[in-house]
């Protein structure tokens, strides 16, 4: 919130300096830069004024000073309106307040008194169950709650503060796998990080799991900063036809194909040990290449997939390479 309230301050600034006015500036902050620049151009190419009333403009943009105008009219002289405004004290309205150990993010609205929701709206990166120091080393809490967060803290007896925690993925696998390394449900583990059907983990992804009652550490920077959550569509084995060559056996078809030599006996009807006929049809299932997925989480840095994909400030990019997934 605060990192997206500077930015919009920001690029208010920077259009109050291209075009001169608050009014062409607010302008252009609802229509585009762009537009605003391109209407004042042809006012001028047709010797018009270039003032804000002047331009030709959506509704919507025409309107949209005198709304902010209005409210400000509004608030500085509410008797004027008939209109009864709440006391509001003369600070600002929340505060940072800093964050040194993980902590589960329903006991910090629970520490700090102030419902989930609001919590939640205030923190929208909150969006999973804990909160990383290392990755959120702040939070933003209403002015009067964050001292009462910090007394609650300092004074809190409850036990640990995070019963989450993160687990890297030693090897690609699918989720019930992951689950069960994890003590996990597969739905609960699925849940918790936001994993579709039909995918598989990739090795090195980072996943939320419980943190066991003896753990004390909290997650490391290093992890808390870089760690993504990498995923391929699970590539389920194809039914493909092929022709047998001279001397071909279950064996040799099984070996061209990096099969198991039963799993080729068993889809053709035959023993083990058997031979085809010079053109005979053999089913074989071979695996299909998989499409990258990835799916970044809160104080992460989230992989793009798909080719051209670019990295921004925060982004890091995930290779975008074909995954063949071994039967399981």
């Amino acid at each position: 919130m605060l990192a997206s309230t500077r930015a919009a301050l920001d690029y208010l600034q920077k259009l109050h300096g291209m075009f001169g006015d608050w009014h062409l500036a607010l302008a252009a902050y609802n229509w585009g830069e762009g537009s605003v620049g391109r209407a004042i151009a042809k006012n001028q190419r047709k010797g018009l004024g270039t003032g804000y009333t002047e331009l030709t403009m959506p509704m919507e943009t025409r309107f949209y000073v005198p709304k902010l105008q209005a409210i400000k009219n509004i608030v500085a002289a509410p008797d004027k309106f008939a209109s009864t405004l709440p006391a509001i004290g003369n600070h600002p309205y929340f505060q940072t307040v800093d964050i040194k150990r993980d902590i589960d993010v329903v006991l910090a609205a629970k520490l700090a008194e102030v419902p989930l929701e609001d919590f939640k709206a205030l923190n929208p990166s909150a969006n999973r169950p804990v909160i990383l120091a290392a990755g959120t080393p702040h939070i933003l809490l209403p002015w009067d709650n964050a001292k009462v967060f910090e007394n609650n803290l300092n004074s809190y007896g409850g036990g640990r503060l995070a019963s989450w925690t993160v687990w890297i993925a030693p090897t690609t696998m699918r989720s019930a796998e992951a689950a069960k390394r994890v003590g996990m449900s597969e739905a609960d583990l699925r849940n918790v990080n936001k994993i579709p059907a039909r995918v598989v983990i990739r090795a090195g992804s980072t996943l939320m799991v419980p943190r066991g009652e003896r753990m004390q550490q909290d997650v490391a920077e290093h992890v808390a900063e870089n760690g993504q959550l990498s995923l391929v569509a699970d590539a389920a084995p194809k039914r493909t036809v092929v022709k047998a060559t001279k001397n071909d056996s279950v064996a040799s078809v099984a070996k061209r194909y990096h099969l198991a030599a039963s799993d080729v006996a068993e889809w053709n009807k035959v023993a083990a040990g058997a031979s085809f006929k010079t053109g005979q049809a053999v089913v074989v299932f071979l695996p299909t290449k998989a499409r990258t997925v990835a799916k970044g989480r809160p104080g992460t840095r989230v992989a793009k997939a798909g080719r051209g994909a670019k990295s921004s400030k925060n982004t890091k990019a995930t290779k975008n390479k074909p995954v063949r997934v071994a039967k399981q």
